[in-house]
């Protein structure tokens, strides 16, 4: 399968999950946006590491992370996005120590945030972009403005989120339990809130 590499495009807090936002990554040789919903934390780290002149008094987790790499020389080579489940995406670090390759998993928020601080490729498969991918218009350019915000706007979000809220429409009552076992299980509480919301629903 063929690999796609992705730009952060954007973040965008919900206004209808609280405490989430919305993370666009952008196809760079395309117009497709693949939409990942993320916490605050998560969130603020990327935006940190997005905002160069942002320096934080004491070092984040993901900078702790970057601190320790760095003492141990490991270095994130690159991020793969490499499966998706549900509405949830599986990522990859790719990290290399004396010449040696390791693959480590990570949440997608995690691991996109350790890509900035290494200054790492992002990238996903195209069958991921083929069936998550959309076609947005992200912060168009207002006269005058040099780069684009890392803020998208609210419409974007609300038809991310319709657009994952669709994910669980087909399910039964009983695959929809299930469901919300296995988030609840890994302390997914946002995949949770979803689920329990289109449960509410029936």
């Amino acid at each position: 399968m063929s690999l796609v590499r992705l730009n952060i495009k954007g973040i965008s807090y919900s206004q209808t999950q609280n405490g989430a936002y919305a993370l666009i990554l952008n196809e760079v040789d395309g117009d497709r946006k693949l939409p990942i919903v993320i916490g605050a934390f998560e969130a603020q780290s990327i935006a940190i590491a997005l905002e160069k002149e942002i320096r934080p008094p004491r070092p984040l987790t993901h900078d702790l992370f970057k601190n320790f790499a760095d003492r141990f020389d490991v270095v994130v080579k690159q991020v793969i996005i490499h499966k998706l489940v549900d509405g949830v995406f599986y990522s990859s670090l790719i990290c290399e120590r004396d010449k040696i390759e390791e693959i480590i998993d990570a949440r997608t928020s995690d691991a996109i945030a350790l890509a900035l601080r290494f200054q790492a490729p992002i990238f996903t498969y195209k069958n991921i972009l083929d069936k998550a991918g959309i076609y947005l218009k992200v912060n168009p350019k207002k006269e005058g403005e040099e780069q684009d915000s890392i803020l998208v706007d609210d419409l974007v979000v609300e038809e991310i989120e319709a657009s994952i809220q669709d994910n669980y429409k087909d399910k039964t009552l009983q695959e929809l339990n299930t469901l919300l076992d296995e988030a609840v299980t890994n302390e997914d509480y946002e995949k949770a809130a979803k689920i329990r919301d289109e449960i509410s629903k029936r």
